[in-house]
């Protein structure tokens, strides 16, 4: 009896292990960041997510988690660096804290205008030095996204270059954006984002860096007056995946995620345009005194910034700040 029973048992499992079909390799990768479902970052990272699934036969999935649902920024870099979260799409201005090689992206106008020149600047060995410079952070850099230009605003005059001098700006903690101010003469006050409409209206401060979506999201130009479109500072987001995913990715895998990201930049970029561009529509109507900053006033704004701006970074970085922002120069000379 007992032979029999194992007899059944076994022809039982052979017929169910004929019957269940061959599962192919999943990987879920969850992808954390803060920008709602309506702005650039989530529209093309849903076009990304769509690219990669048809590209590996479904065998990778993006999950998308907008708006922080995954944490704040450094909670998600950390997720990120303890493999509790693939991966996060974090602005530059977030990542200081875990990697201060970044921060050469907070000194102005390092980022050329023209579109080609940008590409090939990300592209080329500087982003490349950039992006590597992650590598014993506990993260996998795969590419920047650009994601806008900051703008100046004032409740005083910005009719020239002179008259920064003594106006109060708000900026992020940062010793290069600081610099950056105290180059025109003006002061620089670190302040929270969430207090920067009621410091603005109560005139704790004059005036503040942001891209106009941002101005027009958050109503600044509401208790602002002047507006300058110089430009002046790129926002770039760095794409880290947790290095405990990326490494169990098959080779080609990890070659179509990469071209994925890189392939709807044009796009990414032609999308936050229109959206800065109904933002200033939207800043003029009400009144505000908008002026767009000409070659040779942006010209003039780089003179007097970018070197101030660049000491501060290399003091902060030393001799390995100093080695990407060689790589910089070179790469920018030969635009």
């Amino acid at each position: 009896m007992p032979h029999s029973k194992f007899i059944f048992s076994a022809s039982l499992l052979a017929s169910l292990t004929f019957a269940m079909p061959t599962v192919a390799q999943d990987y879920v990768a969850r992808i954390g960041h803060l920008e709602s479902t309506q702005q650039s970052r989530h529209v093309f990272l849903e076009n990304v997510a769509e690219l990669v699934a048809e590209r590996t036969n479904g065998d990778v999935e993006f999950q998308l988690f907008p708006q922080g649902q995954m944490g704040n920024q450094r909670q998600m870099n950390e997720g990120v660096q303890l493999g509790t979260l693939e991966a996060t799409v974090a602005p530059a201005a977030f990542l200081g804290g875990f990697n201060p090689l970044v921060s050469i992206l907070d000194i102005p106008y390092l980022i050329p205008e023209d579109a080609d020149e940008a590409a090939a600047l990300r592209d080329g060995p500087f982003g490349e030095a950039l992006l590597d410079s992650f590598s014993d952070k506990g993260m996998v850099a795969i590419d920047l996204w650009p994601n806008g230009k900051k703008q100046f605003t004032s409740n005083e005059p910005l009719d020239t270059l002179a008259d920064f001098a003594g106006q109060k700006f708000r900026v992020m903690d940062s010793s290069i954006l600081i610099e950056q101010f105290n180059a025109l003469g003006a002061s620089a006050i670190a302040l929270p984002f969430g207090e920067l409409y009621t410091s603005l209206q109560t005139g704790v401060v004059d005036g503040e860096e942001n891209p106009l979506d941002t101005i027009k999201a958050m109503k600044f130009y509401e208790v602002q007056k002047n507006v300058v479109v110089s430009d002046h500072g790129a926002m770039e987001d760095v794409i880290l995946f947790s290095p405990m995913f990326w490494e169990s990715l098959p080779a080609d895998y990890q070659t179509i995620i990469k071209d994925a990201f890189a392939e709807v930049i044009p796009d990414l970029t032609a999308h936050k345009a229109a959206a800065v561009d109904a933002a200033l529509v939207t800043i003029k109507e009400s009144g505000a005194n908008v002026r767009i900053a000409d070659e040779e006033e942006r010209a003039a704004l780089r003179d007097v910034m970018f070197g101030p701006a660049s000491d501060a970074y290399v003091s902060k970085t030393g001799e390995a700040g100093q080695a990407l922002l060689d790589i910089y120069t070179e790469a920018y000379g030969a635009l």
